[in-house]
């Protein structure tokens, strides 16, 4: 199965140190959580595949100076017009990968800053997937984030009218909504769960496979103002 955790914000100037720490601590912490998707034995550093814009991968171990280097190096090259990011990926045991892609640290008023994880299960496999939307919400403090698949966002553009390519926003069986977001939950959609420290809520939608419950939330918090996009050009990180 495979399956997409993602998280969107706006522009948020950070230097490559800071976003260095970001990167190291959600590789870390996917080591701890997906130990069966990843390189090393659990317990030990995984060695990541690098992909770039051309060229063949790289090898790239999660530690500070390397990722550093890493960031230093894309946010450098003619080809990046903001910001820094990275495109990683992880095979681990027989059905198991990771791809990780991402960028932040600029401050673009058109472009949006993102997090995607993307996790390939073998078929039954329990996969974490409210701990790794946290993971992504604690680490990058989006805007708005969701876990979701193929067979979703197919049934949110069949049934609900959802066009990605006009940076309409969306949930899937669980979200994250910001502060602000959240305040616009209409009663009954999903469960909430409070961030430490206010910072958003997590929205439990759906089981998985219950397409019909994610289209008629999509709907009601399309409604309610909660899947609003940022405004453009872009003044702000979050809603």
């Amino acid at each position: 199965m495979r399956r997409v955790v993602r998280g969107f914000w706006g522009p948020r100037k950070e230097s490559i140190p800071e976003l260095a720490g970001r990167w190291k601590a959600m590789l870390d912490a996917l080591s701890a959580l997906l130990p069966v998707a990843g390189s090393a034995p659990a317990g030990q550093p995984w060695t990541w595949t690098r992909h770039h814009g051309s060229g063949r991968p790289t090898e790239l171990r999660p530690e500070a100076a390397e990722l550093g280097a890493a960031l230093q190096a894309d946010h450098d090259s003619p080809r990046t017009s903001d910001g820094a990011g990275l495109s990683l990926a992880s095979t681990g045991e027989p059905g198991w990968e990771i791809g990780l892609s991402g960028r932040g640290g600029g401050e673009s008023e058109y472009v949006t800053q993102a997090v995607v994880l993307t996790v390939v299960s073998p078929d039954g496999a329990e996969v974490p997937e409210a701990a790794l939307l946290a993971l992504i919400a604690d680490i990058w403090q989006p805007d708005i984030g969701d876990v979701t698949d193929d067979d979703l966002l197919d049934a949110l553009e069949d049934d609900a009218g959802y066009d990605y390519t006009l940076s309409q926003l969306c949930v899937g069986r669980l979200g994250y909504l910001s502060s602000k977001r959240a305040a616009l939950v209409p009663d009954g959609v999903g469960v909430m769960r409070r961030r430490p420290g206010g910072e958003g809520v997590l929205l439990d939608i759906a089981l998985p496979g219950d397409t019909e419950a994610v289209v008629d939330a999509y709907l009601r918090l399309r409604d309610a103002g909660a899947l609003e996009p940022l405004p453009r050009p872009m003044n702000r990180t979050v809603l």
